[in-house]
């Protein structure tokens, strides 16, 4: 064990400044036996700590290792199991119990007697040891010191008393004394031996002077004895007197306790009657009702501004009182109870008496505002609600007051005040779309024509078919008037400019009329019932792009909103839609009578409703009168999109007559009338997208039925009709400057220089016809690799077969070519576009070029003959002039 001892200070203890004072051979009880070492230790360093250290063998090898550690101060009980009978079994109460059996009951001994002696030592706190006796524990170390054999007591006992001897440093003096003496014996660090002898003779001496001098004081030590005793006397005559004093002062005390004891119960009393004062102010202050509020509420005015100022205070004076924070227990309180049941029947009453009254308000509205209607029936305006509204806006407190307290009466009023307010506005809107229906039709020659009759507005006729155009001749299409714009009621040149203009400043008025009567009644509703209809907290709102047949309409939607603000809005929303259920229908009835007038009606709707829902969206997406105007403007482009594709459908059937020359074809001249009035009204329009993709589909359709009635023209040259009307619509959209139809412009401009060229070439071939035969043959022979020179030898094409050509085109000859040429051109010609002359300085132009290449080939082919034709270039100018002149 001594070896073991000494292995673990020196590996373990030794390098973390501790030193080993006691150590027990141990394993756990009741389980598989892996012995270990519980070592008790102190630091050497101050202040000293002391612990109990848990040691054990590692199993990779021989050497030993720390695996817990235990500070003395945190034991509280060593139980050593029996006092009387030897056990090797002990428990130590650290955080837990810990069980351990010794390896013999010496050694457990003798750790329960150092863990013993650093207690008494070093702890303020002192450790229960049970199971051990007092005599056990005063023997346990004399037991040790006979048990164990001599060599292994000493170097126990010696490790013991060391560990009970407290180190002590030297101090200064004793350093310096030290220094002193080894400086007076040089040889001290030399020579060991000589010193030890020399300090050990020095004690000797030292020795017995001492005990010289203990001899000696031998009397003063009597002297010393008698006066303690004398002391000691005295000491028990003070403490009999202390004794009687401290009797007398028990009853002072006594006296002393109960005053102090009466003291507390009057202050407990003081303290009591202070906090129930506190509690009857505090339900006297919150919860008693002033005879003037009561007063009011039970028979308040509520028709004029005071009475309804004198009701709401009161009303509001009520609520504090119901909804004051009782503290725990004034709820058991008998009169608190008989308050609060007389504050709810005060509620009960005063709301019963404030919906009655309400209720009696919207009645009186609706009969007072049908008086007005007469007032308005010739005139194109809605009754103005404001009075209304500002009257009953002096109610709104007491609304959100009831709605606060009586959530069912509030709930009633506002399905009443929709009920009455909903008939009241379905009669002025019926009544205001009639007067705007009368204004477009009246009894003008338009309503006789739909048989639209004055009063009713409504259509009463029957919707004609489908009339097929046929091009008829004329020496004047001036007289045209057939139009593919007809949708089966009208034709659009029916109309002139000032009537749709009237149309659109009815249809204008009408949503200028509507926009403000929505905005000031969802306002009022908002104000008047206290919802919410802004958002005002903070949340992400998102406005997603909705495309309904390609309008394309804000949603907006709204996230991190508390549920109340969301349901608030959608309650405004859902009374709206109450109120004003007329205004949807009405609007759409008005838009299918202006797109019965005048097909073209849809464009000015399109751009009039696109603007106010643009408007409205910007304001509140979520709307009534943005999403009521956005299902609208879907119909109106629904409409707008269906007269696109009705002319689209009617140039494809279009007819022509093959006795009379073709000309412009009508939907070409209807597109740029179309074009015009378009440009005029999508100006600066917010849906300029939306003309812009009819503009492409109706341009290709015109495109692909020119080019159709060009193949099926018997009487005109496909030529022309081609270079007429492409003529035209290159001119239309020169003038009109539409940036998307750019592309469809150049196409246009290529299509006319092309089939004009096309038409001037093949008109030209007729006048000289056999000499454009001879030259040709002449080309083929060169195309063939004879050299031009060479060509006159040519039999089919020597000098004599060149001039007997020649001799057939004098110059009276050629003229009057020309002027048969010139004859049939104007035939083919129509005079709408008055392309006659540029036509013909085209041909002049041809022929010269012609001739030049005649002249050229003459000049090449057969040099040196002097053969030329029988009519200069100015010859053909001047027939050229005369002929134009002459016609």
């Amino acid at each position: 064990m001594t070896a073991i001892k000494h292995a673990l200070q020196r590996d373990i203890f030794t390098p973390n400044d501790e030193r080993l004072l006691s150590i027990v051979n141990v394993c756990k009880a009741g389980k598989k036996k892996r012995n270990c070492f519980l070592c008790a230790t102190v630091t050497t360093e101050r202040p000293v700590q002391v612990n109990v250290v848990k040691v054990k063998k590692s199993d990779k090898g021989d050497f030993y290792k720390r695996q817990t550690a235990w500070a003395l101060r945190d034991l509280a009980v060593v139980d050593a199991k029996d006092a009387v009978k030897e056990s090797p079994e002990f428990d130590l109460h650290f955080d837990k119990v810990y069980k351990w059996v010794a390896s013999s009951t010496v050694e457990k001994n003798t750790f329960i007697s150092c863990i013993w002696k650093l207690n008494q030592r070093y702890l303020r706190k002192k450790i229960d040891f049970i199971n051990v006796s007092s005599q056990l524990l005063e023997e346990l170390p004399k037991v040790a010191e006979e048990s164990v054999p001599s060599g292994e007591n000493q170097s126990v006992a010696g490790g013991d008393e060391e560990a009970v001897d407290e180190y002590q440093e030297l101090n200064a003096r004793e350093e310096q004394d030290i220094e002193i003496m080894m400086e007076g014996c040089e040889y001290a660090i030399a020579n060991a031996e000589a010193f030890a002898e020399k300090l050990s003779r020095e004690l000797q001496v030292l020795d017995g002077a001492n005990i010289q001098s203990i001899m000696a004081s031998e009397k003063q030590v009597n002297i010393l004895m008698k006066l303690l005793d004398e002391a000691l006397k005295e000491v028990d005559q003070i403490e009999l007197k202390l004794s009687s004093y401290e009797e007398m002062l028990q009853s002072v005390k006594e006296q002393m306790d109960q005053i102090s004891e009466s003291n507390h119960l009057i202050h407990l009393s003081n303290t009591n009657n202070i906090k129930l004062l506190s509690e009857i102010e505090f339900l006297v202050n919150h919860m008693d009702l002033a005879k003037g509020h009561i007063k009011a509420l039970q028979e308040g005015d509520l028709t004029s501004s005071r009475g309804i100022e004198a009701c709401t205070n009161a009303a509001d004076a009520l609520l504090q009182c119901m909804n004051v924070a009782l503290r725990p227990g004034h709820d058991m309180l008998h009169a608190v109870k008989q308050q609060q049941q007389r504050f709810s029947d005060l509620r009960e009453q005063f709301a019963r008496r404030l919906a009655s009254h309400l209720n009696s308000v919207f009645v009186q509205q609706g009969h007072d505002q049908s008086s007005t209607l007469v007032q308005h029936s010739a005139e194109l305006t809605l009754p103005n609600h404001h009075p209304f509204h500002r009257d009953l806006l002096r109610y709104a407190k007491l609304m959100e007051w009831l709605k606060n307290t009586d959530y069912g009466k509030y709930e009633g009023l506002t399905k009443n005040y929709m009920d009455y307010l909903s008939r009241l506005y379905e009669r002025e809107i019926k009544d205001f779309f009639e007067v705007a229906k009368i204004k477009m039709t009246g009894t003008t020659r338009e309503g006789k024509k739909f048989g639209l009759h004055g009063s009713s507005g409504k259509l009463t006729g029957s919707t004609s078919s489908l009339n097929k155009l046929s091009v008829q001749s004329s020496g004047n299409r001036r007289s045209q008037s057939s139009s593919l714009l007809d949708m089966g009621n009208m034709s659009a040149s029916d109309l002139d400019v000032a009537d749709r203009t009237k149309f659109d400043k009815i249809f204008e008025q009408v949503l200028s009329e509507l926009e403000p009567l929505c905005l000031a009644e969802q306002d009022f509703i908002s104000k008047f019932f206290k919802l919410q209809q802004h958002q005002s907290i903070s949340g992400t709102t998102t406005n997603e792009v909705e495309e309904v047949d390609g309008v394309a309409l804000s949603r907006s939607y709204t996230s991190g909103i508390p549920q109340t603000v969301s349901s608030e809005k959608d309650m405004i929303r859902q009374m709206m839609t109450k109120i004003f259920r007329c205004i949807e229908p009405e609007l759409n009835n008005l838009i299918a009578l202006g797109d019965k007038i005048d097909s073209f009606n849809s464009l000015y709707m399109l751009v009039k409703m696109s603007h106010h829902v643009w408007t409205a969206q910007n304001v509140d997406p979520a709307s009534f009168l943005s999403t009521t105007l956005g299902n609208v403007l879907v119909t109106v482009k629904r409409n707008f999109d269906k007269c696109i594709s009705n002319q689209m459908k009617q140039m494809d059937e279009v007819k022509i007559s093959k006795k009379s020359k073709v000309g412009i074809l009508p939907f070409v001249a209807e597109f740029e009338e179309f074009a015009g009035l378009a440009e005029s009204i999508f100006k600066n329009a917010e849906r300029r997208g939306d003309l812009d993709k009819a503009y492409i589909k109706l341009i290709r359709a015109v495109f692909d039925s020119v080019e159709k009635v060009a193949n099926e023209s018997q009487k005109t040259p496909r030529d022309v009709v081609m270079m007429e009307n492409f003529h035209h619509i290159f001119a239309t959209l020169s003038r009109l400057k539409i940036s998307c139809l750019e592309a469809e412009k150049k196409e246009a401009k290529q299509k006319y220089t092309d089939h004009l060229q096309s038409y001037v070439i093949y008109s030209l071939g007729q006048p000289l016809e056999k000499l454009n035969h001879f030259f040709e043959g002449v080309e083929a022979r060169v195309a063939q690799g004879i050299r031009e020179e060479e060509v006159s030898y040519q039999l089919a094409f020597n000098k004599q077969e060149l001039r007997k050509v020649i001799k057939e085109y004098p110059g009276k000859e050629v003229k009057k070519g020309l002027d048969n040429l010139y004859k049939k051109v104007d035939k083919h010609l129509c005079e709408e576009e008055n392309l006659l002359q540029v036509v013909w300085h085209s041909m002049q132009d041809e022929f010269i070029r012609q001739y030049k290449h005649f002249e050229g080939l003459i000049a090449r082919c057969y040099p040196g003959s002097g053969i030329t034709m029988e009519f200069t270039i100015q010859d053909i100018l001047d027939y050229c002039s005369s002929i134009a002149q002459s016609h």
